[in-house]
């Protein structure tokens, strides 16, 4: 197991933050499945991808406190 699934594993912060971005994802990937976006689908899409960062930026934030170190 990796150093980093074994963080993830162990903190309970981080498995939240993991399944958060998970679900941004998912949900923004079904919206551009669609063949149009419409003004709100497309407000949408920037909106998740805005929180898909956040999360991101909060789980580097905890995995550098772990002392995980990422490739650059």
């Amino acid at each position: 197991m990796e150093i980093k699934d074994h963080v993830v594993a162990s903190s309970d912060a981080l498995r939240k933050l993991a399944m958060e971005h998970t679900q941004y994802d998912q949900r923004l990937n079904a919206l551009l499945q669609k063949r149009y976006l419409n003004d709100d689908d497309k407000i949408e899409e920037v909106r998740l991808k805005k929180l898909k960062l956040k999360v991101k930026d909060e789980i580097m934030k905890l995995e550098h406190s772990f002392g995980v170190s990422h490739p650059a």
